[in-house]
């Protein structure tokens, strides 16, 4: 599609979180500045923002929003690439408003690809878009979904899930890693990490990334021994670190150390470690070309049979499935 713009419409509403908004439309937004700068051409997309009336909106937070246009607008538009539902408390909301619900399931069966952030799950639920697919939302949301919605398989875990043209992310930031995907499905991946570079992302997350890491659960422990401690298993996952060596470096009695790690984190010493173990694996997996043997070996679990254990429990696909699918160095579509 050199040359042609693809019709982003964005489904907002009062009191959406603005970062679901946000963050997309500037994914987009610096799609488009740099293709025009390497290629010299059309931008590649087109973005508009639609609101139930272009009066401003108050977002969740308080910051006042502008639609480009209204949802009647909207319901004419004729071509549409990507429908973007975004999410927050208003889009809960809109998903119990018959004629919200009904302009959306027009307009998503005009586009050729589907997509919501965080709770905007839900307003595609209420229009049918999800009925037998797999899809997310934020974790916080993903039981009353399913509750909800029982024809839509809900997965608690994911960044985003894609089926077929549907696409469906967790909340507030993991709208930023669906877009990057959108952009690199269009223009190819080099695009996306380019544009995750402009704006600082550390890591452009793979959709079957969790929603939560284990080094986020570090930083809940009350005890500052324990957080230290946490801190450090992340930075060496290639050491020893079976209960007696943890429960050593914070000169606690195994029982004891077991016994206060479980309470402040809800899991035991040996998941922790694995779960640290296994995520070290996926980011060398997705952004080296290290061998699997190279990648066990820095990741701790010593062999590669460690590894694909741990994946089979925890992945549900082995370490070369996961590349295949997640890895900078897969080939690109055509």
């Amino acid at each position: 599609m050199v040359g042609m713009s693809r019709r982003v419409a964005f489904v907002t509403f009062a009191a959406c979180q603005p970062l679901d908004l946000v963050g997309p439309h500037q994914v987009f937004a610096v799609a488009n500045e740099l293709l025009s700068r390497a290629h010299g051409r059309e931008p590649g997309y087109e973005l508009c923002v639609y609101g139930a009336t272009r009066t401003p909106l108050r977002s969740e937070g308080g910051l006042t929003l502008v639609p480009d246009a209204s949802f009647a607008t909207l319901s004419r538009a004729r071509s549409l690439h990507t429908l973007v539902v975004v999410g927050g408390e208003g889009a809960r909301r809109a998903a119990k408003d018959r004629e919200t619900v009904a302009l959306v399931q027009r307009v998503a069966q005009r586009a050729k690809r589907v997509t919501s952030v965080c709770t905007g799950a839900f307003v595609l639920a209420a229009a049918g878009m999800l009925d037998g697919r797999r899809a997310t939302t934020h974790w916080a949301r993903c039981a009353e979904l399913a509750r909800h919605y029982p024809s839509v398989q809900v997965e608690e875990a994911p960044i985003y899930v894609r089926d077929g043209h549907v696409w469906s992310s967790a909340g507030v930031t993991a709208g930023i890693d669906l877009a990057l995907a959108l952009v690199e499905e269009d223009h190819g991946r080099a695009l996306a990490s380019e544009i995750a570079r402009w704006l600082v992302v550390f890591v452009r997350r793979a959709g079957g990334q969790a929603q939560f890491s284990a080094q986020l659960s570090a930083q809940s422990a009350e005890r500052a021994p324990l957080r230290e401690l946490m801190a450090w298993v992340v930075e060496h996952p290639d050491q020893q670190l079976d209960v007696p060596s943890l429960a050593g470096r914070v000169h606690m009695s195994v029982r004891n150390f077991s016994r206060l790690f479980r309470a402040e984190t809800g899991v035991s010493p040996a998941a922790y470690v694995e779960r640290i173990r296994v995520e070290t694996a996926r980011r060398l997996l997705e952004t080296s070309e290290h061998s699997v043997e190279q990648v066990a070996a820095r990741a701790g679990f010593g062999t590669p049979e460690a590894l694909r254990r741990a994946f089979a429990r925890r992945m549900q696909l082995s370490p070369r499935e996961y590349r295949a699918r997640f890895g900078a160095h897969r080939k690109e579509p055509s």
